[in-house]
């Protein structure tokens, strides 16, 4: 059996979205994937990582909730200024071990046989494309028509909800909504209006794994820029005038806007310099760009870069010695294949 999740792209709003403020996200043709299946003695779960190099480990029921129960406390010690965000979870699969049990005792379920986890994704990990969200989606989707449990999303948002903040402090919603729902929307305050798909022509940069999560970044423009600043006002002016943009399909007000999130971006320190320049002299060749996910506070690299151009910008790109990507918006969410 196997239950697929989409990634995402946020074309404007990223952390204003934190804030309350509206961002505009797409799920886009780069997915992760769970295959659940029946496998070893009763009461144990092993969960098979190939994407993350981890192996394969194995766990008891019990020791999985003994393990739930410690990431819980670390979260409330992290909520009171005691642990950063890093220390919540210290490995890859100690976010599938908490998923695991969030979803069994959320719905409730009987274990019975033993369970075998294996995943993949195609989403760049840790670069701002949902990874998180779409691959502990798949995993909670999966798992929930292995135990055949009623489908209903408003379950699987809040496990899901539950789960990423575990990785990335305090999250907003909108990869998990993208992910769960698939197509655009303009989200905020947990709530979210369909928009038509972009028909803008679209590429995306890989400029490198961010040296700072996406905790960490959020952690420190919370400290460094804080809820009050009208910066995030500033945000919200740059996204309507997205929306607008989309609502007509014109190419060049959709870069614009674009552009004044990416200086905005700038303002609150979340764009390495190197990434900076990259962005510039896209902008220098009539185009738009502008980091896609948290961005960064350490090191060189951003993540996910979203380029709005009719050409692609490969000899740039060769120049950086980024990875240059094509990608489609994906009308669909999570689903069992």
């Amino acid at each position: 059996m196997k239950a697929v999740a989409p990634g995402k792209l946020i074309l404007s709003g990223e952390h204003a979205v934190v804030y309350g403020r509206p961002a505009i996200a797409m799920a886009v043709n780069r997915n992760a994937q769970a295959f659940i299946t029946e496998e070893g003695a009763a009461g144990t779960v092993s969960f098979d990582l190939p994407n993350l190099k981890e192996g394969r480990d194995s766990f008891t029921l019990r020791a999985l909730r003994e393990f739930h129960g410690r990431v819980q406390r670390n979260y409330e010690e992290f909520l009171a200024g005691k642990l950063s965000i890093r220390e919540v979870l210290h490995k890859p699969v100690d976010l599938f071990q908490f998923a695991f049990v969030t979803v069994m005792d959320g719905l409730h379920l009987k274990m019975g046989g033993g369970v075998n986890i294996r995943m993949n994704s195609n989403i760049p990990i840790g670069c701002g494309m949902g990874s998180s969200a779409a691959t502990i989606l798949s995993v909670l989707r999966g798992l929930g028509h292995y135990y055949r449990v009623e489908f209903r999303p408003e379950w699987y948002s809040r496990y899901s909800l539950e789960v990423e903040n575990m990785q990335h402090g305090q999250a907003s919603g909108l990869d998990t909504y993208v992910s769960m729902h698939g197509g655009c929307v303009r989200f905020q305050n947990g709530e979210a209006v369909e928009m038509p798909l972009p028909r803008m022509p679209l590429y995306i940069v890989n400029t490198g794994h961010p040296q700072s999560t996406t905790g960490e970044t959020v952690s420190s423009v919370a400290q460094q820029v804080g809820a009050a600043n009208t910066v995030w006002e500033q945000f919200e002016v740059a996204t309507n005038r997205m929306v607008d943009a989309l609502a007509h399909n014109d190419l060049k007000a959709f870069q614009r806007a674009m552009k004044d999130n990416h200086r905005l971006l700038a303002s609150i320190g979340v764009v390495p310099g190197r990434v900076a320049d990259f962005v510039a002299e896209v902008e220098q060749a009539g185009a738009a760009a502008k980091i896609c996910g948290a961005g960064a506070v350490a090191g060189d690299a951003a993540g996910m870069v979203v380029v709005v151009t009719r050409e692609a910008p490969a000899q740039l790109c060769a120049k950086y010695g980024y990875e240059l990507m094509t990608v489609r918006p994906d009308p669909m969410g999570v689903r069992v294949v």
